[in-house]
């Protein structure tokens, strides 16, 4: 699958906190159904066979409509399951570390969290960044959220696709354009969206 992240727009994450192990594959048929360019599977608590399992289901999925499918923190799962990507955060193993666990090309993003860690991973050797949160989130609860004001600067600073992540909506997309965003994370808006399909398309529209 040849992977473009200049073109990727709207990020979607399952986070396994908020969908029911039962509707994990309708959630990511959803999300392509509304254009979602990248998948995450996240699931903070989970064991490392269970995410496997989940990622090994979603990717027959997500492979049928060329969506890169990314695994959060665990780089092991890229070795048991053709996964796309792995997406590491601050406190996880180093990108150049999560690149000898996988064994073979895929994209790693990071999160990052100020203009410093956006410049650090891309000196590190990120593929992309996560920036955030930009709002509160019930997703990170403990992140103080950073604002509007960094992200003009981090994109003329950063060469990397850059995925502003963090409480993003609807209700406050067109903020967080004007604001100098290309492209967004969407969490617990999406995944709670009475049509997950619905609330896609009309983000991906915004973020035209």
């Amino acid at each position: 699958m040849k992977i473009n992240l200049n073109d990727a727009r709207l990020y979607g994450i399952i986070d396994l906190g908020y969908v029911e192990e039962s509707d994990v594959t309708h959630v990511a048929e959803q999300m392509i159904e509304g254009c979602v360019d990248m998948i995450q599977l996240r699931g903070k608590g989970k064991s490392l066979d269970e995410l496997t399992g989940y990622a090994a289901r979603l990717h027959e999925i997500t492979a049928r409509s060329s969506t890169p499918l990314i695994v959060n923190d665990h780089a092991e799962i890229a070795r048991r399951v053709p996964v796309e990507g792995v997406h590491v955060g601050q406190d996880d193993v180093l990108i150049e570390v999560a690149r000898r666990k996988v064994g073979r090309a895929v994209l790693i993003g990071k999160s990052t969290h100020s203009l410093e860690q956006a410049l650090a991973a891309q000196r590190e050797g990120a593929d992309y960044i996560g920036f955030g949160p930009i709002f509160a989130t019930p997703t990170k609860p403990d992140y103080a959220p950073i604002g509007l004001t960094d992200i003009r600067r981090v994109h003329a600073e950063v060469s990397l696709p850059i995925f502003c992540i963090g409480g993003i909506n609807i209700d406050n997309l067109q903020s967080v354009i004007d604001a100098g965003a290309k492209r967004v994370v969407m969490v617990s808006a999406l995944l709670k969206a009475h049509s997950i399909a619905d609330y896609a398309r009309c983000a991906t529209d915004m973020l035209a």
